[in-house]
């Protein structure tokens, strides 16, 4: 504004205010010189609590004037005022007008709710002023600890003109613009003001009422709020209006920040026509994605339960690009979405493992065990991970709590990863920080660390004969999880029965924590089986066993097994016999994806330790992958099978019988 037309506003303020008290001149002079530095130099920072209020442009308009022998008429005069001060209101935002008042000034000095209320006692806040008081209050709660925001709200709560306050913004919400509406329902509820009061009621009732005005801001707001509170018939017929206004509004949102907030309050509960309109919108707003927005896309697909392939596949490439800086917490969030969308992404989750390792100073061990947990969680194998961690405890075992040890244990015993030629110095490193823990340790976390090692192959004498003592034993009876109990003893049983480890002593777990053998009785499976038939259509000498229990524990899909007259007849003969046919026992397991480690033919936990024990019975163990026998035709899934079982009948046909199998 021009300085002619300041210096104006301020001579005519004078003129027609002479007969006014002088705080009403000085709000006038103020509010007219609002962007004049020197003006402002002139007004004092707050008038007097007893004398304050809050100036008004129609109040000015209906001042009488007075010419004081001018040529100019009153009419004019006042015209000209009103005119000048219509720019002066035009060029001045409310927010910067709100900014550059005193009330707020002192308010940003608040540093506790108690300290904005006193605030209010001394000067009664406008309707904007309510919201910006309410949302301060939220504001610096925010920023203290759990102990010391417990207590600041609990002062709130006593504080006198706390129910002034709320009083008067449930009386001011109908005046108030839209997104400050927003944001004193969003500031109420974060500060604890009990949903069911009538102040959040009416609040809630105002947006109803008002829903179809609000802009994109003010619905994401109102959506943060809305994913907040618990149901309620106001909150969840404001959700359903919001689904309606939404989906009406979907292909003129631009933020991507609103857009994901709105996703979150009606994606969830969303039919399947706007889920995939939803989804549509995302993928079309990829572009302007950036690493927090890609971040916090799978958070509110995770949180809405909403899941999107190629949506995810894009973030995860996104992030997979952009790792460096990432904090743990929000890696962490990551992989735990992840796990609860059902989605694996190889290269986002190598890039995680390997941008990891190679900034192993910065993080802690307890950062680095709950990424190796939440890989296991995921069916993922870091090898780099599992090597840089398994190099820190082979260098110094007494850097693990007793539950580090416990998720270390649970880690490797379920990958089954092979660290080759430190697997013997890594597994006495735990064998040496779970002798530490053996004095302190519960019955349930000896029998967890016990399985473990079973799992592993590895039999360290001192917990194995710790844990099969009355005393333990009878602790372990009387605990929960009983089926749980029991399997870890059967599994610990069947491992001191065919691994046969060398103990100072032979021990052996009693019947009484074994529980009832179940009779294990599955169905054959028809594909397997006809495809295996016809594999052993011209082999007479070779008979097929389907679903045979061993041990009472393992379940066989198919055993082919030689007769023992026609080997020994083949023997005598001088013909050469296989390795498959010297074996005679060939186990052939259907096995689930689930089975192995993701990416992978590594077997896991319990699948390992089944081929182990397979081997030490006598048996070959097959693995037929259920996922890619289903892939083929049935010709093809025939040749394959014959190949897996009788390798060495293919090793001498031509490459071309061979090509084509797709494995």
């Amino acid at each position: 504004m021009s300085a002619r037309v300041t210096e104006e506003v301020m001579r005519c303020g004078l003129r027609f205010c002479s007969r006014r008290s002088l705080w009403q001149q000085r709000s006038i002079l103020k509010t007219a010189s609002i962007k004049n530095t020197f003006c402002q130099q002139l007004v004092p920072i707050l008038a007097p609590a007893q004398s304050h209020t809050s100036f008004s442009w129609d109040h000015v308009r209906s001042v009488r004037f007075y010419s004081q022998g001018r040529n100019r008429t009153e009419l004019e005069e006042k015209e000209q005022l009103s005119s000048l001060l219509a720019d002066v209101q035009h060029e001045t935002s409310p927010e910067l007008i709100q900014m550059k008042s005193p009330f707020f000034n002192l308010l940003q000095r608040c540093g506790s709710p108690s300290d904005v209320l006193d605030l209010t006692c001394q000067y009664s806040p406008t309707n904007r002023q309510v919201s910006s008081c309410l949302n301060h209050m939220w504001t610096t709660t925010k920023k203290m600890s759990e102990e010391q925001r417990r207590y600041e709200l609990q002062l709130m709560f006593e504080h006198p003109a706390f129910d002034s306050l709320l009083q008067r913004a449930m009386k001011v919400v109908k005046h108030m613009r839209l997104d400050n509406v927003a944001y004193s329902l969003l500031s109420m509820v974060n500060l604890g003001v009990p949903q069911q009061s009538r102040v959040v009621q009416t609040f809630l009732r105002i947006c109803q009422e008002k829903l179809n005005e609000f802009d994109e801001k003010s619905l994401s707001i109102l959506a943060s709020c809305l994913g907040q509170m618990e149901s309620s018939p106001n909150v969840e017929g404001l959700k359903d209006g919001m689904r309606v206004i939404v989906e009406a509004r979907l292909p003129g949102i631009k933020s991507v920040i609103a857009f994901q907030t709105m996703m979150r309050v009606v994606g969830k509960d969303a039919p399947k026509d706007l889920k995939a309109k939803l989804e549509k919108k995302a993928l079309s707003m990829t572009d302007q994605f950036s690493l927090p927005n890609t971040q916090y896309m799978i958070t509110t697909m995770a949180t809405t339960g909403f899941y999107s392939k190629p949506l995810l596949d894009v973030c995860s490439k996104k992030i997979a690009e952009n790792l460096h800086g990432v904090p743990f917490s929000r890696l962490f969030r990551l992989l735990l979405c992840c796990k609860e969308l059902l989605y694996r992404d190889l290269d986002l989750f190598n890039a995680i493992s390997d941008y990891v390792v190679s900034t192993l100073d910065i993080w802690t061990n307890k950062q680095l065990l709950l990424f190796l947990f939440m890989f296991q969680s995921l069916a993922f194998c870091p090898a780099s991970l599992m090597e840089a961690v398994a190099e820190k405890v082979i260098a110094n075992p007494n850097i693990l709590t007793r539950k580090d040890l416990l998720c270390v244990l649970k880690v490797y015993s379920s990958l089954n990863y092979d660290l080759q030629d430190r697997r013997q110095q890594f597994l006495d490193s735990l064998s040496h920080a779970v002798h530490s823990y053996l004095p302190k340790m519960s019955a349930f976390d000896l029998l967890k660390c016990v399985y473990c090692l079973c799992l592993l192959g590895h039999f360290p004498s001192a917990p194995l004969q710790q844990l099969l003592q009355s005393s333990v034993l009878d602790q372990l009876a009387a605990s929960k999880s009983s089926k749980i109990r029991e399997g870890m003893f059967q599994m610990v049983d069947l491992c001191l029965r065919l691994d046969r480890p060398p103990l100072p002593q032979q021990l052996s777990v009693p019947a009484t924590v074994l529980g009832d053998p179940t009779a294990v009785s599955l169905p054959v499976n028809p594909c397997l089986s006809q495809s295996l038939q016809k594999v052993l259509g011209d082999k007479a000498q070779w008979n097929l066993q389907e679903m045979l229990v061993v041990e009472n524990v393992y379940v066989i899909d198919g055993v082919i097994t030689k007769t023992q007259l026609n080997q020994e007849a083949s023997s005598a003969a001088g013909e050469e016999v296989s390795p498959a046919e010297s074996s005679q026992r060939i186990a052939v397991l259907y096995t689930l994806p689930s089975a192995f480690c993701f990416g992978t033919t590594t077997p896991r936990g319990a699948l390992a330790v089944k081929i182990r024990h397979l081997k030490i019975l006598g048996y070959t163990p097959v693995l037929v992958m259920e996922q890619e026998m289903q892939l083929l035709s049935e010709k093809r899934r025939t040749d394959a099978l014959r190949e897996q079982i009788f390798p060495e009948h293919h090793m001498s046909e031509p490459r071309t019988e061979k090509e084509g199998l797709g494995l």
